[in-house]
C-alpha cells in the first residue's frame, strides 16, 4: 500500500509501495507560484526524501493547471533581513532558494519532473534540477527573471549547463521569451514530450524502481560528478563504483533475474 507521508497546503509527498515517491506542488489556486511557505515546504519535503528508507525514484509535478508559475512577487514582497544575505551558503554549496532546485539533483535517486501548463522562472529552475523532464507539448515555459529586473539565481546556470545550447539560453534569458513544450525538447529544457507527462513520468519512475537500487544510485553519482572532473578522474570514479557493485547480492540478482526472465528481487541500500 502507498504511504501518505507528509502534506501541508503547499506540497504533498506520497511514497508508493515500490519505493516511488510522488511529490506534488499543491498551491494550484496560484498556479503553484513560489511564496515563502512554498519554499519552506519544498525544503522540508526535500530533506524528508533524503531520510526515506527504500526510496528508489521521485516524480515531481504540480497539481491543477500548472507545474509552477515561478516567483509570487506579490507574496514574497521585499527581501527580508531575517532571510540572511543571498551570498550565505546555508545548504552546503547553496542558499535556501538554490537548494529548492538543486536538492532534486543532490538526491541519490533519479527524479523525473512532469511539466504541464506554465513553467516559468523559478519553476523552470526547479524542473531543471530533475534528472529527466517530461513536458506536455502545449506547456508554456520561460526564463522569466529578466522581466522583473533580476537574474536566474536558483541554480539555473548550473543546472542548464550542458543541457541547453548556450546561445539559445542567452537569447531566452535576455528576452524572457516564452516557448512551448515541443520547443523545450528541441532546445534541451525537456527530455521527452508527452500528452500525459505525469503518466509518462510515473511509468519511467516505476521502471527505474524495478532495477538494482545500488546500481541506479551509483550511476546517478557518476552523472553528478563527471561534468566537473578531468578524464583521468572520471575513469577512476567509474572503476571505483563498478568495483563496489560487482559480486554484491543485488548485482548477482540482476544477472539471475535477466537470465530467468523474471522481475528482480532487490534489497534496498
Amino acid at each position: 500500500m502507498k504511504h501518505e507521508f507528509r502534506e501541508n497546503d503547499r506540497v504533498r509527498l506520497t511514497v508508493e509501495a515500490d519505493g516511488v515517491a510522488q511529490v506534488r506542488l499543491t498551491r494550484d489556486a496560484k498556479l503553484n507560484a513560489l511564496d515563502r511557505p512554498m519554499f519552506a515546504a519544498l525544503i522540508e519535503v526535500g530533506q524528508a526524501l533524503f531520510e526515506i528508507p527504500g526510496l528508489r525514484a521521485v516524480v515531481l509535478a504540480g497539481e491543477g493547471r500548472a507545474f509552477c508559475a515561478g516567483l509570487d512577487l506579490a507574496a514574497m514582497g521585499s527581501p527580508n533581513v531575517s532571510d540572511g544575505p543571498l551570498t550565505e551558503r546555508t545548504y552546503g554549496n547553496a542558499n535556501l532558494f538554490q537548494q529548492v532546485a538543486l536538492q532534486w539533483r543532490k538526491l541519490p535517486v533519479p527524479v523525473i519532473a512532469a511539466v504541464h501548463g506554465v513553467c516559468f522562472g523559478g519553476g523552470l529552475q526547479i524542473a531543471g534540477g530533475a534528472d529527466i523532464r517530461v513536458v506536455a507539448p502545449d506547456a508554456r515555459l520561460a526564463v522569466m527573471e529578466l522581466k522583473w529586473g533580476i537574474v536566474p539565481d536558483m541554480g539555473g546556470f548550473a543546472l542548464w549547463r550542458g543541457l541547453v545550447r548556450e546561445d539559445v539560453l542567452r537569447l531566452l534569458t535576455y528576452t524572457h521569451g516564452e516557448f512551448s513544450g515541443a520547443e523545450a525538447l528541441r532546445d534541451g529544457f525537456a527530455t521527452l514530450v508527452d500528452e500525459d507527462p505525469l503518466a509518462r513520468a510515473t511509468a519511467i519512475a516505476t521502471e527505474i524502481a524495478a532495477r538494482s537500487p545500488h546500481a541506479i544510485r551509483s550511476a546517478k553519482s557518476l552523472f553528478n560528478r563527471s561534468p566537473d572532473l578531468p578524464l583521468d578522474q572520471i575513469l577512476a570514479a567509474e572503476s571505483v563504483e563498478q568495483q563496489r557493485l560487482l559480486g554484491t547480492r543485488n548485482q548477482t540478482e540482476a544477472v539471475a533475474s535477466q537470465m530467468e526472465r523474471r522481475p528482480g528481487r532487490f534489497v534496498d541500500p
